[in-house]
């Protein structure tokens, strides 16, 4: 069942890592962003300030965050283009990306070779599968669902592409196979309102 947004909701991927530049599997490992990340950190502090119109306004919003590195590092970094202080910001643990599980630091190709089955598994249904020890995205959007419903006012949020994908469903009501399958882009914002999405 969708969520109902009362006010707008700012959505930024974390910058790139070099678990993403090499195709790893980055789930909860903490690794932290790399240059090209910070600067995809700073584009999007400078387009959401520019979106809003001022610090002034921004500081207005509420700001959340999970609390993983490279989610934090992307958090402070915007805030700072966006004229605002690096903190403070909310952090909260059902931000964080679903886990991998055992997966956690493969490859996509490193997946298929040692366990095929599984693999081809995941492909015949990406948003309720789980991996070993890991997490679907069915069962991510149940640990977000109450999240979102504590949001009272305008807010950012740094999380991760699995998160976005939940959001897309829950807020913009995307079938889960839509979802599943979007790109979730670095280095850009994600709009939520009025029932629907848009890229900044």
């Amino acid at each position: 069942m969708p969520v109902q947004l009362r006010s707008r909701l700012v959505f930024i991927r974390h910058g790139e890592t070099d678990w993403n530049a090499a195709g790893r599997l980055q789930g909860q490992k903490d690794i932290p962003l790399n240059p090209r990340g910070r600067d995809q950190a700073a584009a999007c502090g400078r387009a959401v300030r520019k979106l809003v119109g001022s610090a002034a306004a921004l500081a207005e919003f509420d700001f959340f965050a999970s609390p993983l590195l490279r989610t934090r590092q992307t958090m402070e970094i915007a805030r700072a283009e966006m004229g605002l202080d690096a903190q403070p910001y909310a952090m909260d643990d059902r931000l964080k990306e679903l886990t991998f599980g055992t997966w956690e630091g493969l490859t996509w190709r490193d997946v298929v070779e040692r366990s095929p089955v599984d693999a081809a598994a995941r492909s015949a249904d990406k948003w309720g599968f789980a991996p070993p020890a890991g997490e679907s995205y069915a069962m991510l959007c149940e640990r977000v669902k109450p999240w979102l419903r504590t949001l009272a006012g305008d807010s950012v949020v740094v999380s991760h592409g699995g998160v976005a994908r939940a959001f897309l469903h829950l807020l913009a009501d995307w079938r889960p196979d839509e979802a599943a399958a979007a790109d979730i882009w670095q280095g850009r914002a994600l709009i939520f309102e009025a029932g629907g999405a848009r890229w900044l």
